[in-house]
């Protein structure tokens, strides 16, 4: 199923401009644990260029490549996207996740499309409209997987990155495919509800 999503994340950048800078092949998509009653979150994969955030001593986030490409942005899956979503919800909240990107698409989120600064109402409005555009000249054979009812397999974490003080960390400085596997998780659609909830 994550590469389903990988499949729409392409297409969506084809067809929706507003998602044109979106290059899928920086994006790693994965199936994560439950966040509340978020459906789906966007993380960047490193702090800007250099993947540190400001400064000496400051976050520092580990290298993530697959397939030799460096990752920019990972979008992980909760359950209530796979266990309580519609089709069209599950395709929503994608693109709800991927406009919180910055234009640049250097691994930042965009400050303007933060919930903190852009209220979620209008937030909701403006990716109803890109869902709305998008689904009128969607391919089948893209939007089809989302409506799939079962088991489905889903890329996880065997070993999870996350940030870390420079200087205060001595474990794993690189990740890849290798800290990567393909779990069964079960899909199924559930009653409709408004607009997608992400994080």
């Amino acid at each position: 199923m994550t590469r389903a999503v990988k499949r729409l994340i392409r297409d969506l950048a084809l067809r929706v401009p507003e998602l044109g800078h979106v290059r899928a092949s920086r994006v790693l998509v994965v199936a994560g644990e439950a966040r509340r009653s978020s459906r789906a979150t966007i993380r960047p994969a490193h702090f800007g260029a250099t993947r540190r955030r400001a400064g000496e001593g400051g976050a520092v986030k580990p290298l993530v490549r697959v397939k030799g490409r460096k990752i920019l942005y990972v979008v992980t899956l909760r359950p209530l996207w796979f266990l309580a979503s519609t089709p069209e919800e599950r395709i929503g909240t994608i693109v709800h996740e991927l406009y919180h990107a910055s234009n640049r698409f250097d691994g930042t989120l965009h400050r303007g499309r933060r919930h903190s600064r852009f209220p979620r109402a209008r937030y909701n409005r403006k990716v109803r409209a890109l869902l709305r555009a998008y689904l009128a000249r969607a391919p089948e054979e893209v939007v089809a997987p989302f409506a799939h009812q079962g088991v489905v397999r889903a890329r996880m974490w065997l070993e999870r990155p996350g940030s870390f003080r420079d200087g205060e960390y001595s474990g794993r400085r690189l990740y890849t495919e290798k800290q990567l596997f393909y779990g069964l998780v079960r899909m199924r659609s559930g009653a409709r509800r408004r607009g997608p909830s992400a994080g």
